[in-house]
């Protein structure tokens, strides 16, 4: 199925965390799909650089400076707009891999504020310029964390579950109205970054994540989904999507060539 070209009054895209990884391969996807792409995220050179990027290739993109668990920001950006077509909640990530006993909670609140109360923040500053354009989205992305647990995994999972549920709840709670909540929920994907931030910089630790794994998703994958859910016709509202390599078949199952 073709995609559907985002109407006249839905065609801005706001993707947040979209200075690396999965938000900035995402906003690559919007953007060639004929969405106008607002980029936020905390590192102001990266998104500029992006837009900048995407300007230069002929389509329409904005950087703005966001940390979206900072709520005042967030609801002064929120006054920007009138409506809205897309949000995708991609800012999160994971630290630490310490087990219940000896993890730092530190940690588990920083996890839960990007991931939970991040997405939180942007999605009820933003919900009533979807709702005014007639046809959201709300994207949520997730994790298999969310869906599973792992030893050594438990401040990520907890925050992943939380935020799993926010759209589920979400969803139930603004049925009737014209803005769907999607969730896609990857799972291993290598980029740049992620593990390399759970392990504090430790390059050898991030590489043992993905090791004799030959073909762990990559952002352009997730991206992929990402947009092939958003541009499904209005009533076709994916709820949650599940997206795996092939090499992997649980959280804690993965087939390594080693």
């Amino acid at each position: 199925m073709t995609a559907a070209a985002p109407s006249a009054v839905s065609r801005i895209a706001v993707v947040t965390g979209a200075s690396s990884g999965i938000g900035a391969a995402t906003a690559r996807q919007l953007a060639a799909a004929g969405y106008r792409v607002v980029l936020t995220a905390r590192r102001k050179d990266r998104i500029e650089a992006l837009a900048e990027e995407l300007t230069a290739a002929g389509h329409s993109a904005t950087a703005y400076a966001l940390d979206v668990t900072d709520r005042a920001a967030v609801d002064e950006f929120a006054t920007a707009f009138r409506t809205i077509g897309v949000l995708v909640n991609n800012a999160g990530g994971a630290l630490g891999a310490d087990p219940v006993a000896t993890g730092d909670p530190e940690d588990w609140r920083r996890m839960y504020e990007t991931n939970v109360l991040g997405t939180l923040n942007i999605t009820q500053a933003l919900l009533p310029a979807l709702t005014a354009s007639g046809d959201g989205t709300v994207v949520v992305v997730s994790s298999t964390a969310g869906h599973g647990t792992y030893e050594g995994g438990g401040g990520y999972v907890a925050a992943k579950h939380a935020e799993h549920v926010l759209a589920e709840t979400l969803r139930l709670e603004i049925v009737g109205t014209p803005v769907r909540v999607v969730e896609i929920a990857p799972g291993m994907v290598k980029t740049e970054e992620f593990a390399l931030t759970r392990f504090g910089g430790d390059t050898a630790k991030a590489a043992k994540v993905y090791e004799g794994v030959a073909e762990p998703l990559t952002a352009d994958d997730v991206a992929d989904a990402i947009t092939w859910a958003v541009t499904r016709p209005s009533h076709v509202n994916v709820d949650l999507l599940v997206v795996r390599p092939r090499a992997q078949a649980s959280n804690t199952k993965v087939h390594r060539d080693l």
